[in-house]
């Protein structure tokens, strides 16, 4: 336990004594803030029939507040990074020259994902507090916790960006190429996720893939033309992304332990 303590610990060492992290977390606050000042310039308006509720109501809080969720992509991207940097410097042989147990090295791997992803997560709550809060206040509406269900939401905004860093340790080391994997990061979530959630005839297999889990997580139901209503259940969706990082874990490991580094 202390051994996997201490790879822990010089995974995010080697992490964050690098600009990627901060550079990464601030292009996800940006993204997230701007997606926040999207929202509050369009509420209460109506949008080709699909009107953004105003800022005085408890659907635009939930709106507003699991926008969060689209940092996940970033965070993604930086485990990614994480996994490729190894391969793409050759670092990888030394590291595994003073650490043989490849299972344990990649163990560490995931365990740091899992806190920077965590990390990432808590800023852009701290974000939304101080750009949401204040805007309902000054849309003269009541902010509330409990009504529009900010806690479950900041849960599955949670889970969703420390799960997010697994699904990129684990396409890291099954592509190795950092370009590639970072590419397909993106292709997945703009383009493969976009499709099965964007389309209603899609929504059986979409609201089975980690966007559609992270969302379920979240119960996003707003009734303006963009909520989707087809979702799994809240705790279907957490153990649907649960499954998805575990997967992705699997596949980090067997892919790493079983092929040749060089």
């Amino acid at each position: 336990m202390s051994l996997l303590a201490g790879l822990v610990k010089a995974e995010l060492r080697k992490l964050f004594t690098t600009r990627l992290w901060w550079v990464m977390l601030v292009v996800a606050l940006l993204f997230v803030g701007v997606g926040l000042g999207v929202l509050i310039a369009f509420a209460g308006v109506d949008q080709n029939g699909a009107a953004v509720p105003g800022l005085d109501t408890a659907q635009w809080t939930e709106l507003a507040w699991a926008s969060g969720s689209s940092a996940g992509i970033f965070v993604m991207i930086l485990g990614v990074v994480l996994m490729t940097s190894e391969f793409r410097y050759q670092t990888i042989t030394g590291t595994f020259l003073v650490t043989p147990r490849r299972g344990l090295v990649i163990i560490a791997k995931l365990v740091a994902g899992l806190i920077v992803g965590a990390l990432f997560a808590l800023a852009v709550l701290v974000l939304q507090a101080v750009t949401v809060i204040p805007a309902v206040m000054l849309g003269g509406g009541e902010f509330s916790l409990s009504g529009a269900r900010v806690p479950q939401i900041s849960i599955g905004i949670l889970a969703t960006l420390a799960l997010y860093a697994l699904f990129g340790i684990g396409l890291g080391a099954l592509v190795r190429n950092q370009v590639a994997g970072v590419v397909a990061a993106i292709a997945w979530t703009y383009v493969i996720e976009s499709i099965f959630t964007a389309i209603p005839a899609l929504h059986v297999v979409g609201k089975w893939l980690p966007g559609g889990a992270a969302q379920a997580l979240m119960s996003i139901d707003v009734n303006t033309g963009l909520g989707q209503p087809e979702w799994l259940p809240a705790w279907a969706g957490a153990l649907v992304l649960v499954a998805w990082g575990l997967l992705f874990a699997g596949v980090a490991t067997a892919t790493t332990v079983r092929r040749d580094i060089t």
